[in-house]
């Protein structure tokens, strides 16, 4: 269906609650705020798993998933470094499957090691 002018209804900037055009400019800095929480929240993750084997004795098994948990904390640091520096560009490349994929192999991975170390 077109609109008024023949243009297809649904293209073209939305009005925001103001009436004014949305600022797609504002839309990459978001996500680059949303990827600096998400590294943060895994950082943590990750030193508090570290710190959990490391306070009752190192075995083995947690030497093992603490180890995993430092790899998957790395590899997540790699993607979200590459992904917010694509963000800096003035129109970012979207994200591919790959990288996202890569991201939430990476955010399971740290997760599950985590709860390896703890139990």
């Amino acid at each position: 269906m077109t609109g008024p002018g023949g243009a297809a209804r649904g293209t073209g900037p939305r009005p925001g609650p103001t009436g004014a055009a949305r600022d797609p400019g504002l839309q990459p800095e978001r996500t680059r705020l949303a990827w600096r929480r998400t590294t943060l929240a895994c950082t943590v993750a990750a030193v508090l798993a570290v710190r959990s084997a490391l306070h009752e004795g190192l075995s083995a098994a947690g030497a093992v998933a603490g180890a995993l948990c430092l790899v998957c904390w790395l590899g997540f640091l790699l993607v979200a470094h590459r992904r917010m520096t694509a963000l800096t560009a003035a129109r970012p490349r979207p994200l591919t499957p790959g990288v996202s994929a890569a991201a939430a192999l990476c955010t399971a991975a740290l997760a599950l090691s985590a709860v390896a170390v703890v139990v």
